[in-house]
């Protein structure tokens, strides 16, 4: 899942590129709030903050390093966390006062954050399942098998499309 974003504006969301509606997963400020709540919550590293994130979206979502990495810095630079060196290069960042005032300014929308976070993971876990996503790549092989026959019928193509679309309005009326 790494190299960017699964789903709001990254590969595979459900709903498309841009995820639901069509909007990103944060605008303007927003990920720098959810990486504060984060940090405030606990001293993380970068990767870990991208993980939380990735493990709050149930794997739909993770923000890529070359969008966390810059947002870190501006903390920084903001004095709304410090960074300190840990294990190496690596930096662990922590929450200044300034920034916990800033986030409980904010708080409502914190929360609205991540409410979404929380409710991306949700639709995922439900929309995700094995057994659908068996059962969907059966089909996919299934119809990759009969449809590259040469000899198949203009006629056996329509019924295959019948079947397909039977099958969708049957589900959606589940």
């Amino acid at each position: 899942m790494r190299g960017g974003p699964r789903g709001f504006g990254g590969r595979d969301h459900p709903e498309g590129r841009g995820g639901p509606r069509g909007r990103r997963m944060f605008d303007g400020g927003e990920l720098r709030l959810v990486l504060l709540k984060l940090i405030a919550d606990e001293p993380r590293h970068g990767y870990d903050l991208i993980r939380s994130i990735e493990e709050l979206t149930g794997g739909a979502y993770a923000p890529s390093p070359g969008v966390v990495y810059p947002t870190l810095t501006l903390l920084d630079e903001m004095d709304l966390i410090a960074a300190r060196q840990a294990e190496g290069a690596k930096k662990l960042y922590a929450v200044t006062e300034t920034g916990a005032q800033h986030l409980a300014e904010n708080a409502e929308l914190v929360a609205a954050l991540m409410a979404r976070l929380a409710e991306v993971g949700a639709e995922r876990a439900r929309t995700d399942s094995a057994s659908v996503r068996r059962a969907m790549g059966n089909l996919r092989e299934v119809l990759l098998h009969k449809l590259r026959s040469e000899d198949v019928a203009i006629e056996t193509v329509h019924q295959v499309v019948a079947l397909i679309d039977d099958a969708a309005q049957k589900i959606e009326r589940l």
